[in-house]
């Protein structure tokens, strides 16, 4: 029997207040960069999440007051896990984004035998695409914007409360279509390198057609490589314009996602 001053409704309550922020704080830290991948051990991800909802749970409205085990608790519980997956992955495309395009970069000039383990992931990837993902987390983590994902994040429970509404099918289909911006915002940072590599390619197939007993192909190898650490060097003078554009971008999709203006 409980006392009467906790009754089985407010004991109910108590546990919503604090278990479905708790499910929409724990998705989204499983899921961002650097917080949500190998290196930081899964306990250490629900320590914070726990410490986030402590302080977070005193600033919110008063969750809808359902049974624990009804088909609305469910639903309210899969969108806190939608709404967190969706904000997390939103900011993961951005890292993936540098990834895709070194990946690209590395594979046309050669250097995508060169490879080594992403320990963040657990995969194989080219020791190219390993660089811009290092240099990624570095200005990430020194221009602050971890602190300004999870200000965006946390201004999601004003905008999308707790409730049996979440992201919504336009929602949905949003962050669909964020795959697409992903590879085409890659191929636009990889494409002055892919073309200056391609125009030698092209360079010294017109001359190996011109002249077939000189054996340029050898050399062409070589000086394809050479060429392609050249555009990576001078392209390393706009990279961070390009990261604070695709981070200002990024934030700006996850407040629209949310349904911000």
């Amino acid at each position: 029997m409980l006392p009467s001053d906790l009754s089985a409704d407010l004991l109910g309550q108590w546990v919503g207040q604090h278990l479905w922020p708790l499910f929409r704080i724990a998705s989204f830290m499983m899921v961002i960069p650097f917080i949500g991948t190998q290196l930081v051990p899964a306990r250490i991800r629900l320590g914070l999440a726990l410490l986030m909802t402590i302080l977070v749970v005193p600033m919110l409205p008063p969750v809808p007051q359902v049974e624990a085990f009804s088909a609305d608790a469910v639903v309210i519980t899969l969108q806190q896990i939608l709404i967190g997956v969706g904000l997390g992955f939103a900011l993961t495309a951005l890292f993936q984004l540098f990834v895709i395009a070194g990946q690209m970069i590395a594979m046309q000039m050669g250097l995508g035998f060169a490879s080594m383990v992403d320990p963040a992931n657990g995969i194989t990837v080219p020791v190219l695409a390993q660089f811009y993902s290092i240099t990624v987390t570095l200005l990430y983590l020194a221009m602050n914007g971890h602190l300004v994902a999870f200000d965006v994040f946390l201004e999601s429970f004003r905008v999308l409360p707790i409730g049996l509404e979440g992201l919504g099918q336009e929602g949905v289909w949003a962050l669909a279509h964020r795959i697409s911006w992903m590879f085409a915002s890659a191929m636009l940072l990889a494409l002055p390198a892919v073309t200056a590599v391609l125009i030698v390619n092209i360079s010294f197939g017109v001359m190996t057609r011109a002249a077939p007993q000189m054996n340029i192909f050898s050399l062409g190898f070589p000086i394809g490589l050479l060429f392609g650490l050249f555009a990576i060097w001078v392209l390393q003078a706009n990279f961070l314009p390009h990261f604070q554009q695709y981070s200002e971008e990024t934030f700006e999709f996850m407040r629209q996602l949310q349904g911000i203006p």
